[in-house]
């Protein structure tokens, strides 16, 4: 089975790294997934979930995060996404972003509002 390798990166730490079959995410285009043998390419990745399907060593599964902005790279079967905030959907508290989404109507911050949205989000599988 062919395969990428994938590089979710934040600002502050290496999030993910590992095999993959595919990975979705959203840029300023609109969403793309990504395969082995995808054409290169250089994208502005948009606040949403990014999904990636696993392989290898783990096994076959399916991990999640939620990210705010920043880019993405596609070369030789390598796929770089360099996110400014990027949160594995098992490390978002669910209530606490429940609470920041209702914070944020509550004082109309449009930005802070998608950014509660995209952890719930990603934590409820809902895209």
């Amino acid at each position: 089975m062919a395969e990428l390798h994938v590089e979710l990166v934040a600002a502050d730490r290496k999030v993910w790294s590992g095999k993959a079959s595919l990975v979705v995410a959203r840029t300023s285009s609109g969403d793309i997934g990504v395969m082995p043998g995808h054409q290169p390419l250089l994208g502005v990745l948009q606040s949403g979930p990014v999904t990636i399907r696993t392989t290898g060593e783990s096994g076959d599964g399916t991990v999640v995060a939620a990210v705010h902005g920043g880019f993405m790279s596609f070369a030789d079967n390598k796929l770089s996404l360099l996110a400014e905030i990027a949160e594995l959907s098992d490390e978002i508290d669910v209530q606490r972003a429940e609470r920041a989404l209702e914070r944020a109507k509550s004082e109309a911050d449009a930005a802070a509002e998608r950014r509660a949205d995209v952890r719930l989000r990603s934590v409820t599988g809902v895209h």
